[in-house]
């Protein structure tokens, strides 16, 4: 990801807990998402919600449909490489596009101009796998079972091996969303995995939930050269909200409580035996004892913290400066003011700290038209800020929805209605702020050849992601306008697709009650061409704001080619005032 394309300082001391960090050669970060993940009691219609920004659009950014499979016995699943944990591996044909050639795995990873994978590993397949739609994680299965990720750093990013270290966080969540009806399940599964065939890559967090259940699941390296992984989870409490933002959000493990927090096995005495932590020091901080704290600069995760937290629950007063990357200021998770409702929760993601001290939208940077997108340099730091050796120059605030965002997803589970008709995955590709989002229900058996269809090297009007991108990147020559007009575009599509769900579950509930496969193939049809029909509106919505504001312009019905300049307080910083009025020389 653009601002997480550094690479990692091969050993450097940690003081603050006696560590030194282990990494396979030099990974470079690759993701900088956010995940947040609001429990049924704390939503305004009961549903739980997981959701993900994926704000790495160098990666593959089609969404697919992975079908539900039945398999013979003694079958063996391939698990496959992962460029997202640490970059590419030409060894294992494992590129950043496209993310998996599998053609066993699903007809939109059956690309047979590319090289096939070549699996890390294999592990013994069920005799039945459930359908899921798939990203660069696993999002959401058919029944319910919802993942949200984001990346961390970690003292230990050993680079995989066969026989050795299998799994990384994107295959785990697609393993657990092949086999898994419940959340619980879903951890449970990938701790065993961990534990048995090994961990590569990155620090990860992964958000896992189902219509009545959230949990954390945090992972990372171990051994540089042997086996097996460290990890952790842990309930979200009902009635609460969670979100983590490029660093492990779980702190103290406790370990008599099983219902609510679970953790591999080895976890105690890798930490004593790494020297990370031992029994004198009191209860095991997760964070402190595997990881790096924050990294790129300080405030890269830790605002997007606060600004969850304070726009969920505003009275709690929660202040965003704090002492260091391992503050204890903000709370696990936190009970919202107000129920909130999916509306509420996109717009946490469309959020670029305006109204704040933070306002990515005011001063200079933004220029004459307020747009909030910082744009990454060789300027901009690199690796962790626990690093004594590295010099930062200066740095951009990080905001939750920024430009090199791949798609973002707002997941729903709702226990009052069957598994198909009862899951949602909202889908918002490129930038959140300037995207629309549309649902797609988790009992669909396909999803439109516009999703599914996307390289980021080559412009394509036949994809829905090229669509967004191109208006999010149009919008930038005069955003304070543009701004306007994408948001009236979008808030009638999106509350009328809130309003035909409504439609669409009592019709797909009658349907259910005789056919299940009938209320499925209604709702195909209605995604489908739900979803077809918003990005041919978007593309025409672009070719209007091409005409509208041509060459600084703002163009009316008419009154064309209206010249409206620059904002006074503008002109007046970069010199207008100095600009040539007289024929005199300046002194």
């Amino acid at each position: 990801m653009r601002g997480l394309n550094t690479v990692i300082v091969l050993c450097f001391l940690l003081a603050a807990v006696g560590a030194t960090a282990q990494f396979d050669e030099m990974p470079g970060m690759t993701d900088g998402c956010t995940t947040i993940l609001v429990t049924s009691g704390a939503t305004a219609d009961g549903s739980l919600m997981v959701t993900h920004s994926d704000d790495n659009e160098l990666m593959d950014q089609r969404i697919v449909y992975v079908p539900a499979k039945d398999h013979e016995p003694g079958s063996q699943r391939p698990v496959y490489c992962s460029a997202c944990a640490m970059g590419e591996f030409k060894e294992y044909n494992s590129f950043s596009y496209p993310r998996l050639v599998a053609p066993e795995r699903a007809p939109g990873y059956d690309t047979p101009e590319y090289a096939e994978y070549i699996p890390l590993g294999y592990i013994p397949q069920v005799p039945h796998t459930y359908a899921y739609i798939d990203g660069s994680y696993g999002i959401i299965n058919e029944h319910q079972v919802m993942i949200g990720e984001c990346t961390d750093a970690a003292k230990i990013q050993p680079k995989p091996e066969p026989g050795k270290r299998i799994f990384y966080s994107s295959e785990l969540s697609r393993v657990a969303l092949e086999r898994c009806i419940t959340a619980r399940e879903a951890v449970e599964l990938m701790g065993e995995l961990i534990d048995e065939y090994g961990y590569y890559g990155t620090g990860e967090t992964l958000l896992v939930g189902d219509p009545s259940d959230g949990w954390v699941f945090e992972m990372c390296g171990d051994d540089i050269e042997g086996v097996g992984g460290l990890w952790v989870a842990k309930r979200v409490p009902d009635g609460e909200l969670f979100v983590a933002a490029n660093e492990f959000r779980i702190r103290e493990v406790i370990t008599d409580d099983p219902e609510n927090m679970l953790y591999s096995e080895n976890l105690f005495s890798s930490a004593e035996a790494h020297g990370w932590w031992k029994p004198s020091d009191g209860p095991l901080d997760w964070l402190e004892t595997v990881s790096l704290g924050e990294y790129n600069h300080p405030y890269y995760s830790l605002r997007r913290v606060w600004r969850v937290l304070s726009l969920a629950a505003p009275s709690l007063e929660l202040d965003p400066w704090v002492e260091d990357g391992y503050t204890k200021t903000f709370p696990f998770s936190v009970k919202p003011d107000e129920s909130l409702t999916v509306r509420d929760v996109m717009a946490l993601h469309r959020d670029h700290y305006e109204g704040t001290e933070f306002d990515l939208s005011k001063g200079l940077a933004a220029g004459p038209f307020g747009h909030p997108n910082r744009y990454y340099g060789p300027y901009d730091g690199s690796g962790d800020v626990n690093d004594p050796n590295r010099k930062l120059e200066g740095a951009w605030e990080r905001p939750l929805s920024v430009e090199y965002c791949g798609f973002t997803y707002v997941n729903q589970g709702r226990d009052w209605l069957p598994d198909p008709i009862g899951g949602i995955c909202w889908m918002g590709m490129d930038k959140p702020t300037e995207t629309c989002f549309v649902p797609f229900y988790c009992g669909v058996t396909s999803l439109p050849s516009v999703y599914e269809v996307c390289n980021t090297d080559k412009f394509d009007r036949e994809s829905a992601w090229w669509a967004f991108n191109f208006v999010a990147n149009w919008a930038i020559l005069k955003y304070s306008y543009m701004s306007k007009d994408i948001v009236a575009k979008r808030d009638p599509i999106e509350l009328e697709e809130l309003k035909q769900v409504e439609v669409n579950d009592a019709k797909a509930l009658e349907l259910y009650a005789s056919s299940p496969d009938a209320a499925r193939e209604y709702l195909t049809e209605y995604c489908t061409n739900n979803a077809e029909k918003v990005v041919r509106d978007w593309w025409a919505f672009g070719d209007e704001l091409i005409a509208k504001y041509d060459d600084g312009y703002v163009s009316m019905p008419g009154d064309r080619a209206h010249e409206v300049g620059y904002p006074e307080w503008w002109r007046d910083e970069v010199g207008y005032p100095g600009g040539p009025v007289t024929y005199e020389k300046p002194e």
